[in-house]
């Protein structure tokens, strides 16, 4: 009966401790007490970065603006011709209207040969005036 006893109190004495561990709530406390800590002192470091973020932001674009420019204008290009490119598909789609593109590219066509190219005056009238959209895209000034 004695050993019965002292099975009982080694059971007892084990379930107090917790896969070896005693189970003593101050030592519980204490750690959790840390961890608290910690995450305050991290979550204060977290604001203060956070706070200076503008102030970040603000000296990156300053350095960076003439990168950043171009980057959003090539973005911005990229994305018209996407746009635009998708526009024509889903118009090239519509089963009428593609010919009909066609039809009417076909006659402009001939319209331009038969107005420009076709006579000698009227392809020198083209070429001045090509000349003088090249004056003016290039900022030279056109002599009168």
């Amino acid at each position: 009966m004695d050993t019965e006893l002292k099975t009982d109190e080694s059971v007892f004495a084990d379930s107090s401790q917790t896969n070896g561990i005693p189970n003593d709530t101050s030592s519980a406390d204490t750690s959790t007490t840390e961890t608290v800590e910690q995450v305050k002192r991290v979550t204060a470091q977290l604001v203060d970065k956070l706070g200076d973020l503008d102030k970040y932001f603000g000296e990156f674009v300053r350095e960076y603006k003439r990168p950043l420019i171009a980057l959003g204008l090539f973005f911005g290009l990229f994305l018209s011709i996407k746009l635009t490119l998708a526009i024509l598909s889903a118009i090239n789609d519509v089963p009428v209207l593609a010919p009909t593109f066609e039809l009417i590219g076909l006659l402009y066509s001939g319209w331009f040969v038969y107005r420009y190219l076709l006579k000698a005056s009227n392809r020198s009238e083209l070429a001045s005036e090509m000349e003088a959209l090249k004056d003016q895209i290039l900022g030279r000034a056109s002599q009168l």
